[in-house]
C-alpha cells in the first residue's frame, strides 16, 4: 500500500516557512507544537480571556516533526499524525490532569507522491479541512466536523497549492492551480460538490496566486509576476469590483520576502482602509510590517521576542495581536495599535529595526513607476464581479466569475 508523504514543516509555497501556530477565525484559541527539551507536544492557547494562558496537551509519546495541530472554536485541538503509513486525525482536549483524545479516522492517498496538509482554520470554527495534493489532481477532505469521519468533499484537476477562505461560511475556497506551465487561482465551491471556477487570471502566461482575503471588505492580497515577468510582486484587488489590480512599489523590499498574514476585519465598504499585517523575512531576521492600501507606505515594527512567526490577528478596532513565547513569558500576546496615522503599542517597541526604513515612500505621492496597475476590460473573458462573498443556498448559487484583469499597460500615480 502506498500512502501520502508528509509536507515538511518548513518550505511552504510562499517561501517564508510555516507559521508559528494556528488561530481560530474568531481569535479565541490558538494551537501549536511546543518544545520540551527535544520533544514536541501539542499546546492550546486561550486568547479571549483577561490574560492569555496555555494548556499543554501531551499524548502518550512525543509528536513527530511532521505533525500538525489546529484549534476549533469549542476549545478542542485537531491533530494530524502519520500513523502506520496513514494520516490519522484526532481531537485533543483537557481531561483532568491528562489529555483526552477522540479518534476521527484516517486518510489514505493513492500514491507516494501525494502530499497532505491541513488547510487554514475554517471560518465557522467547527470544521477542519485538509488538502491532499497529487501530481495531477488535488482532493479537499473534511477531516473534522463531519458525520462519519474524514470525507472527501472536492476533487480539483491539476496540481494545487495555497488555500484561502473567501467567505464567512467556509464554502468558497481559493486554491492556486498549476496547469499549462503557469499557476492561476481558482475557487472551489464546497456548497456545490466542489465546483471549480477561475478566480484570478491577470495575463495569459503569468503566475497569479491568492495569499489572503478578507470577506468583510473583499480585500484580496495576491502574488503575481504579471507586472514584472519572472519576478513575483505583491499586489491587491477587491473581490466583486471592476477596479484594477494594483502592485504598490512600497511592498517591494530588496532582499526580503514579504508575506501578508492578517487583515483588519469589519471594514465593509472601505477595503482601502483595511490594515494588513505583513511578515517580512530578511537578513536581519523576521519582523512585522503594517500597511494599508490607501496609505501607500509600510511601517516596520520589531516583532516581540519569541514571536510565533507569521501569526497574528487583527481586531475590528485596529489592534494587531501577536502571540509570542519566551523564557520570561511562556504565553503572551503583544498588542500593536495603528488607528489611522498614529502608532501606539502595548508590549512592543515600535521603533523600526536597525537598518530598516520607517516607510518605503514616506507616504508622499509616488513618482512615475511608484505603483503598477493592471486595468480591466481588454481580455476576452468576463471582467467585473468575481465571487459572491455571501452566496445563496447551493441550489441557486451562481457560478463564480473570474477576477479577470487586462495585461499591464502603463504605470500610474495617485
Amino acid at each position: 500500500m502506498t500512502v501520502c508523504a508528509i509536507e515538511p514543516a518548513a518550505g511552504r509555497e510562499d517561501g517564508a516557512g510555516r507559521a508559528g501556530c494556528a488561530i481560530t477565525a474568531d481569535g479565541c484559541y490558538a494551537a501549536r507544537l511546543a518544545l520540551a527539551g527535544d520533544s514536541l507536544f501539542p499546546e492550546r492557547w486561550t486568547l479571549d480571556g483577561p490574560e492569555p494562558y496555555a494548556v499543554p496537551l501531551p499524548g502518550n509519546q512525543p509528536e513527530e516533526p511532521g505533525t500538525e495541530v489546529q484549534p476549533l472554536s469549542d476549545g478542542r485541538v485537531l491533530i494530524h499524525r502519520p500513523v502506520d503509513g496513514r494520516h490519522a486525525f484526532s481531537l485533543l482536549y483537557p481531561a483532568g490532569p491528562g489529555t483526552g483524545e477522540l479518534p476521527l479516522g484516517a486518510v489514505e492517498c493513492p500514491d507516494e507522491e501525494t502530499r497532505l496538509r491541513l488547510l487554514p482554520p475554517a471560518p465557522d470554527g467547527r470544521r477542519a479541512y485538509a488538502l491532499a495534493v497529487g501530481p495531477r489532481s488535488a482532493a479537499v477532505w473534511l477531516v473534522a466536523g463531519g458525520a462519519f469521519g474524514p470525507e472527501r468533499v472536492a476533487e480539483v484537476p491539476g496540481r494545487c497549492s495555497g488555500g484561502v477562505w473567501l467567505d464567512r461560511t467556509g464554502r468558497m475556497l481559493a486554491l492556486d492551480r498549476e496547469a499549462g506551465g503557469c499557476t492561476k487561482a481558482v475557487v472551489v465551491d464546497l456548497g456545490r460538490g466542489g465546483e471549480v471556477s477561475p478566480l484570478l487570471q491577470i495575463a495569459d502566461g503569468s503566475d497569479d496566486r491568492v495569499l489572503l482575503a478578507d470577506p468583510d471588505s473583499g480585500l484580496l492580497l495576491i502574488r503575481s509576476d504579471a507586472p514584472s515577468p519572472g519576478r513575483d510582486r505583491l499586489g491587491w484587488g477587491v473581490l466583486g469590483s471592476t477596479l484594477p489590480v494594483r502592485f504598490p512599489e512600497c511592498l517591494r523590499l530588496p532582499d526580503c520576502t514579504v508575506t501578508p498574514f492578517a487583515v483588519q476585519p469589519g471594514q465593509m465598504l472601505t477595503p482601502e482602509g483595511c490594515a494588513v499585517a505583513l511578515r517580512v523575512d530578511g537578513a536581519l531576521g523576521s519582523w512585522v510590517g503594517v500597511w494599508r492600501p490607501a496609505e501607500r507606505r509600510v511601517r516596520h515594527v520589531p516583532a516581540p521576542a519569541g514571536w510565533l512567526t507569521g501569526t497574528g490577528l487583527w481586531t475590528a478596532d485596529g489592534a494587531l495581536r501577536l502571540p509570542y513565547a519566551n523564557r520570561s513569558v511562556p504565553c503572551g500576546v503583544a498588542v500593536l495599535r495603528v488607528p489611522g496615522q498614529e502608532r501606539r503599542a502595548e508590549g512592543l517597541d515600535v521603533r523600526p529595526p536597525v537598518g530598516l526604513p520607517v516607510t518605503a515612500d514616506d507616504g508622499e505621492p509616488c513618482a512615475a513607476g511608484g505603483e503598477s496597475v493592471v486595468r480591466p476590460g481588454e481580455l476576452p473573458h468576463p471582467a467585473g464581479p468575481t465571487v459572491s462573498l455571501h452566496p445563496p443556498e447551493p441550489s441557486s448559487a451562481p457560478r463564480p466569475v473570474p477576477l479577470q484583469q487586462a495585461p499591464l499597460g502603463r504605470l500610474v500615480t495617485k
